[in-house]
């Protein structure tokens, strides 16, 4: 059968990401032998006519739409992206009498009030590798699930969860801007922070994929791409299981140089050796999820790790030369006056690193945040989920956090509030050739890094 896979993402900050989970989805039904196209909503410059252009080009028997984020959860500039999606389906509607099936981490979060909203046939929950091939089959046979909403079991590892497919137009999409592309070693996160939703979408228990397979993956990026840069989309790279040791040493193993970055925690599990070996195979920046800024905002969120770890986290990667980035959001369970002015003292004294704040916490579905929001009284039955709602400490008043937070930061270009503050400022330099993160350019290193300035096939 004809399947068209549309990712309807349209985000770029902090810079525009390969839709790697809708790669993995074509990678699974091109391998049932199904003829399989992909739009990016994002690379054909948001243009609803260019969706309804592809689709009548592919004539495809199933649309499906990725969807990676509700929002932006920027409470100081929020962008809502389902007004979006839906109008994205009034398209295909317009053009085909296809079946649309939805699916992707921000489908998984609240379905039911977004298969409602974008008026789809029916969803995928969770892992879309092995439904959405049984789906297809359906629609073939005529036989379609009585059940609009189809859940997958959390159960993919190793071999099973497939490299992506990287479609060659819009690889050259993401090469053009910012070079970036996405590469997963493992699911599932077994952490216990109140509000995040990955272990709700992936399961608690990491599964993994081997090694191999994820190197097997970078050395074809390697020479298929030049001067690509990998990010490595794990909720946590340093698993506390130390699976992502064995992927450092099989990349140092077969001699792996390629800038790449990952989402790393701080406390345990990381050590000079490792971090050595990482900046061997070509680690460029760490972007390290302190996510609070004092040990008791760091335990009102469940972090297990205290603020002292994540400035010996800052230290270790600096030993290594390895440019670090940090996320806070303010305002979360535990915050006071008190503790925003001491957190903001304590992002300051951080040593040679970008930091990015965020101000209030956005509730989630299925969040132990979500359970104390009910509790409190933020978030009640007639809320409407889909729209952000956003925590904030009873003993914080919200303008006053604004403004302190502005205050707070005025000084420190390496010090972004709101988080999206300097996004111009790195798509411009994206246009110009640098490749990556480019976290260096706000603390001052550009200079350190000759690869940032290489346009493509030439030095400058």
């Amino acid at each position: 059968m004809k399947i068209l896979l549309i990712s309807t993402n349209w985000e770029t900050s902090p810079y525009p990401v390969y839709p790697i989970g809708m790669g993995m989805v074509a990678a699974a039904l091109k391998k049932a032998g199904h003829q399989v196209e992909m739009f990016d909503f994002l690379q054909n410059d948001c243009s609803f006519d260019s969706v309804k252009e592809r689709i009548e080009s592919v004539q495809p028997d199933v649309v499906g739409l990725s969807l990676r984020n509700i929002d932006n959860v920027n409470a100081a500039n929020e962008h809502r992206y389902m007004d979006s999606v839906q109008k994205i389906a009034e398209c295909v509607r317009e053009v085909t009498a296809a079946k649309i099936i939805l699916g992707g981490s921000a489908f998984s979060i609240m379905p039911e009030e977004i298969l409602a909203k974008v008026g789809a046939d029916h969803g995928i929950v969770g892992e879309g590798e092995v439904l959405i091939c049984s789906f297809v089959d359906s629609v073939a046979s005529g036989n379609l699930p009585a059940e609009r909403i189809l859940r997958a079991p959390q159960q993919l590892e190793k071999e099973a969860i497939p490299s992506a497919y990287y479609d060659p137009s819009m690889v050259e999409y993401y090469m053009d801007h910012g070079k970036t592309i996405s590469i997963q070693t493992k699911r599932g996160c077994n952490k216990h922070c109140i509000y995040c939703s990955y272990p709700f979408l992936e399961g608690r228990d990491l599964r993994l994929r081997t090694a191999v397979a994820v190197v097997d993956d970078m050395e074809r990026l390697i020479a298929e791409l030049e001067d690509s840069y990998i990010f490595i989309v794990d909720s946590v790279f340093n698993d506390s299981e130390g699976h992502y040791r064995e992927i450092v040493h099989e990349m140092h193993r077969r001699k792996i140089n390629i800038p790449w970055t990952a989402f790393f925690t701080p406390g345990g599990e990381l050590d000079d050796e490792i971090v050595a070996l990482m900046k061997a195979t070509g680690l460029d920046a760490a972007e390290i999820g302190a996510d609070a800024s004092t040990n008791a905002t760091l335990r009102g969120i469940g972090k297990d790790f205290t603020w002292s770890d994540v400035v010996e986290c800052n230290e270790l990667f600096l030993r290594h030369e390895v440019t670090t980035a940090h996320y806070y959001m303010f305002g979360g369970p535990g915050e006071t006056r008190e503790t925003v002015i001491q957190g903001i003292e304590n992002i300051r004294s951080l040593r040679q690193t970008a930091n990015f704040m965020f101000m209030g916490i956005r509730i989630l579905p299925g969040t132990s945040l979500m359970t104390l929001a009910r509790k409190e009284g933020l978030v009640t039955d007639e809320t409407d989920i889909v729209d952000p709602v956003y925590y904030f400490s009873e003993a914080i008043d919200r303008d006053w956090l604004e403004q302190t937070l502005t205050d707070g930061f005025a000084d420190r270009m390496n010090c972004v509030f709101p988080p999206d503050a300097l996004d111009d400022k790195l798509h411009m330099l994206h246009q110009l050739g640098y490749g990556g993160t480019a976290y260096d350019m706000l603390i001052g290193a550009g200079a350190r890094s000759s690869r940032r300035a290489r346009r493509r096939g030439s030095n400058v």
